[in-house]
């Protein structure tokens, strides 16, 4: 009898153990949480070492602001567009980002902006570039898609279609700021010192960019409202001590600017010219599209990518489905997401 129990009890264990293996695994943490909105402040040479706690409780607060306008727009059933230009705003009117007020200086000591904006709902785009007028232009991008056959106005002619358009118009003036003229002069001073330059900034020099790490500092911002449209925007101020015109990725569709509803909203940041070599944007969706790549791998293919060729930056990017990718290839950038739920995450640095 006892060995007839022994078997029994054997008999039983085995099967409790062979059930126990071909259970699915207990989760042990919360699911992956659903983005509706993220924002970027630029990405560059951000160390904690060169940052006072007051200089980062300042850009905390900014991106918070922003985090919370933009989600407003989200909680109360608005658009994605409406979440992504109103997020902007708030970087736009403050000096810390190299966006509307925070504009860095040309070369000649102007304030030339660049913006974008996607509906990936219809793939409709709208972009302002070389403007000097305009308070927000990321409000004047959007005019041009929503008020113009157009995808693309510059300068004087962006200017006064924005005007007509009721976009608020400064004089140039009001974009002058100590901290991004002090910078323009120390550029200047160390450009023309300079004796020997290694290949990155022989390549810049013959831009008309000189100093490489000058450009950081563009904001952008990616949503995805109740009705499941996704929409992208990004704004810069360009680069410090920049020449001839220039114009970066930020106001080109494509290249800094990205959405489309079936795959990812993107807005990317930094070296210009890389991202426009590499359609950066495009290509994360592309790659989610027709390599069916999940957005964090796309975008960091696109990132690795542009670090190849000698280029650095950053991007967000925000699929259908509220997942969220930030890769960067900098010592920092700024960025910030909200859930669903209203829960706000921001970081600085690597």
């Amino acid at each position: 009898m006892k060995r007839t129990i022994m078997i029994l009890l054997l008999i039983g264990t085995t099967l409790v153990a062979f059930k126990n293996a071909s259970d699915p695994p207990l989760r042990t943490s919360n699911p992956d949480k659903t983005y509706v909105l993220a924002i970027h402040g630029g990405a560059g040479t951000i160390l904690r070492s060169n940052m006072t706690p007051e200089m980062e409780k300042a850009y905390k607060d900014a991106l918070t602001l922003a985090l919370q306008k933009g989600y407003e727009q989200i909680k109360n059933g608005k658009s994605s567009l409406d979440a992504v230009e109103q997020a902007i705003h708030v970087m736009e009117d403050s000096p810390l980002f190299n966006a509307g007020k925070g504009a860095v200086f040309t070369n000649d000591g102007k304030n030339e902006l660049d913006a974008s904006i996607m509906n990936g709902k219809t793939l409709e785009a709208g972009a302002v570039a070389g403007v000097t007028t305009i308070k927000n232009p990321i409000s004047a991008a959007r005019a041009v898609m929503e008020k113009s056959e157009h995808v693309m106005m510059v300068g004087k002619g962006a200017e006064l279609f924005a005007k007509q358009a009721g976009i608020e118009i400064v004089d140039p003036s009001y974009f002058w700021t100590k901290m991004r003229w002090d910078a323009l002069q120390k550029i200047k001073k160390e450009d023309s010192t300079k004796v020997q330059l290694d290949h990155d900034q022989k390549q810049s020099q013959r831009l008309g960019i000189v100093n490489k790490d000058s450009k950081f500092g563009t904001v952008g911002c990616v949503a995805l409202d109740k009705n499941g449209n996704l929409a992208a925007g990004t704004s810069t101020g360009g680069m410090t001590n920049k020449k001839f015109g220039r114009v970066g990725d930020s106001p080109i569709i494509g290249a800094g600017t990205y959405a489309n509803n079936a795959t990812v909203a993107v807005s990317c940041t930094g070296w210009g010219e890389y991202y426009i070599r590499n359609v950066a944007a495009y290509t994360v969706s592309a790659l989610m599209e027709y390599k069916q790549e999940p957005v964090k791998i796309a975008s960091q293919i696109v990132i690795d990518n542009i670090g190849k060729m000698g280029g650095d930056g950053g991007l967000i990017a925000l699929d259908k489905s509220g997942n969220l990718a930030m890769p960067f290839n900098t010592e920092g950038m700024y960025r910030g997401m909200v859930t669903a739920d209203g829960q706000i995450e921001i970081y600085i640095y690597k």
